[in-house]
This record gives structure tokens, sequence and C-alpha cells, in this order.
């Protein structure tokens, strides 16, 4: 598949050589990448993603986060994200960020690699007026909001937010009054962020739905409308099967593909893309209404390009968002920092990764699949998704070789279950 490639990221608008060559991995990919969680708790427990709600043990210190980042700088690394969990309960995130600074301050060329862009993935509601001046203060470049609804109803049931005892009736207005708190919460943070400089013309604000086919289908156009209305830039996350805690069931996910081509039904859309390396598929609206972007990562999956490492509050390495497994950093970290071990680590990690998960199980799964609603197709010319209409079906996948009916999950579900808090 080809990929557009990408706009310069950040303030700088070059590469930066590194050393000695950045290492690829066995698929012949650059690091470019690192999405460092700072915790591993959140305040929701949103279905799809259900994060634990304690930290786990040997959390990483600010020094130690920051000796990684530096680390992978030097490997390659140019954009840092931040997640969680919910990174925004992490009470050193702006030290972590201003900390940062002389990684982002190198000249261009210098040969230890330069940080040029300071992202977040946050829930929203957290995001206070004098907490999104700090972390634009601090150095924070980007933020992406999460909101999976347009209603309270919708917001609740997305967020897993727990009615309070009562008979149904109170139970179900209870459920949508809740809902439409965090609503007015997330809508506020989105003000908030503009309003401390955070400009989403310039991509630096943007908002997440991650959509399922019982949960919250009905809310793709008024998600559209919200983003629209507001100047956003919507990205719509397949339901992806990540970890052990969600239930994850094919049914569940709508393609990207049928998501977009609804949306385009309303507002008639121009298609723009993937760049290299990037996740999203993007379209612009052609009345001028903004930018609505998908990540298929089920239906068509991007890793032949992917150059993302994954850190754990704990500090262990995922080389992918769908690994079983990680590397242990910490013996590098402890007691005493071996920053020449770390660099070896991290090198020989990315160099031994083999990923493919999400490519590899669509192609054991496509001789006897049903059609993905909307099925998707890549124009080879310009990379986009595209919608043939098709009628609607759930996706499902192909028998085992005893003929038992299949799974599109892999045989051994990843360990971890945390899908936000891998940066997902």
């Amino acid at each position: 598949m080809l990929c557009r490639y990408p706009r310069p990221l950040g303030r700088s608008h070059s590469v930066s050589p590194m050393a000695s060559p950045a290492p690829l991995d066995r698929h012949h990919r650059p690091l470019g990448v690192l999405r460092l969680s700072l915790t591993a708790r959140c305040n929701l427990a949103c279905p799809y993603c259900l994060p634990d709600g304690q930290e786990p043990a040997g959390l990483l210190s600010l020094a130690e986060r920051l000796l990684l980042v530096e680390t992978a700088v030097q490997l390659g690394v140019h954009t840092l994200r931040l997640t969680g969990g919910e990174p925004l309960l992490h009470g050193d995130l702006e030290a972590l960020i201003r900390a940062l600074a002389p990684l982002r301050q190198r000249p261009q060329g210098d040969r230890r690699g330069v940080l040029r862009q300071i992202a977040l993935t946050t829930n929203g509601t957290l995001l206070s007026v004098e907490r999104a001046r700090s972390l634009r203060q601090a150095g924070l470049e980007r933020i992406t909001l999460s909101l999976d609804g347009a209603d309270g109803a919708s917001v609740a049931r997305m967020a897993g937010l727990a009615p309070s005892a009562g008979p149904p009736a109170a139970e179900d207005d209870t459920h949508s009054a809740r809902g439409e708190a965090l609503l007015a919460r997330v809508l506020a943070a989105i003000e908030h962020a503009r309003a401390a400089g955070f400009d989403p013309a310039a991509g630096e604000l943007k908002l997440n739905a991650v959509i399922t086919r019982h949960g919250n289908a009905d809310q793709l156009l008024p998600l559209a409308a919200l983003a629209r209305q507001r100047g956003l830039e919507l990205r719509l996350i397949e339901y992806m099967d990540v970890g052990n805690r969600n239930g994850w069931e094919p049914a569940q996910v709508i393609a990207a593909a049928e998501m977009v081509a609804r949306i385009g039904e309303r507002w008639p859309l121009e298609p723009l893309g993937r760049d290299c390396h990037g996740t999203a598929s993007r379209w612009r609206y052609r009345d001028g209404g903004g930018l609505l972007a998908a990540i298929a990562s089920i239906s068509a999956p991007f890793c032949g390009d992917c150059n993302r490492l994954r850190i754990t509050a704990d500090g262990v390495a995922y080389s992918c968002l769908f690994a079983a497994s990680g590397t242990d950093l910490r013996p590098w970290l402890r007691p005493r920092p071996d920053r020449d071990g770390l660099l070896a680590a991290l090198g020989s990690l990315w160099r031994q990764r083999d990923d493919r998960y999400s490519e590899e199980r669509s192609r054991s799964a496509e001789a006897a699949m049903a059609p993905i609603a909307g099925l998707v197709s890549v124009a080879t010319a310009d990379s986009r998704l595209t919608a043939e209409p098709q009628a609607t079906a759930d996706i499902e996948a192909a028998p085992d070789a005893n003929g038992n009916p299949g799974s599109m999950a892999a045989a051994s579900p990843p360990a971890h279950a945390e899908m936000a808090y891998l940066g997902g």
C-alpha cells in the first residue's frame, strides 16, 4: 500500500542524522514514534479499553522516563506521545514535558537526534483551563481528546458509567444525566485547549472516537456534526482486539470504509490519503467543513510502515499494540542507569522486530471471511480507503484447521489488556 510522504512535524522541517544509522526492523521499518504511558490508571471504564484501576508495581520515575526518551531519540524517535490510562492523573506530567526541552532544543543535524514533537492523548475530563495552560507553557504541542458520543446516554454507555441504584427508569435518567455531565466536561476541555493555544487548524487539537456496531454506531453523524461545528478533525477508530478484557468480537467492528461512507453520504468527502508511517487515512469535506480521519487497524492494516514503539508505565516495551509479550527495560534502569546497555537493548529489540499482527490476521482470515460491511479496497494510486456499496454484513472470520468457527483474534490473545494504556 502506498502512502503520502508525511508533512513536517513540530517546529522543525528536517530530519536529523544519527551518530550511526538508525536501526531498521526485519521489515525495514525505522523507529520514529514513542508512545509512553505515564499511568495505568483511568477515571473512566470504557468497555473497549478497561485499563487498570491501580498502578503496577515498579512504576517508572521521572528520571527513568527521561532516560528512556533520550535513548529512543538517539535511535531515531522524533515524536513522543504521552498516554495512560489517563495521563492527566499523573502528577509529574508537566515536569516531564519541561525536562524534555533540551532534546527539543538541539540544533538540526545534532548527531544525538532531535525530539520534534510532544503530543498527549486524554479523555479530557481533567483538562481545566489552568491545566491546559500549564501544559502549553510546559511545551506540549498537540492534544487529542477522546469522545465516543454526542448525547448523554451514548457517552455514559461508552465511558462505562454505571447508573445509580434505583428503579429502572430512575437508573436510565441518572445514567443519561451522568453522561451529559461528562459530555459537558469534554466539550469544555476542547475550548480550554483552544484558549491555551492548541490550534485545531494546525492539527494541534483533534478528537478521537472508537465506534462499535452495537455500542455507538448511531453516533457517527452526530459526532461528525459536532466536530465540524467546532472546527476539529474527527478520527474514527475501529474497535480493536487489544488485550483480553474487552470481550472483542468481530461482529462489533464497523469497518472504516463503512463509517466514512455513512458520513460522506451526508457531507461529501475528498480523499487525502495516509501519511507514510501514519495510522490515519484522511478526507477533506468538500464544503470546507474541515477534515475527517479513520484508523482501520482491523479492516485495512498499516503494519507495513508502522514505526511505533510503546512503553508501559512500569517500563515494559511493546513493539506492537497487539504484542502478546514485551521487554522489561528496568534491568538497564535500576539500581543504576546503564545508558550504553539501554541503548543496545532498545536497538536490539527494534532490529529483531517482526510484528505484523493485523496484516497476518487479515491474510489468514481473508479466504473464508464474509465481506466487511462496506468492503474496503485500497487504492494503490493514492492510498485512500474507498467504500464499495454492498449489503451490510458483520465481520466473520475463517474457520480454523479443524473446521471450527474462526476468530479474527490471535489464538493466544495479548496478555496485556490496556488499549489506551499502550497508546491505542
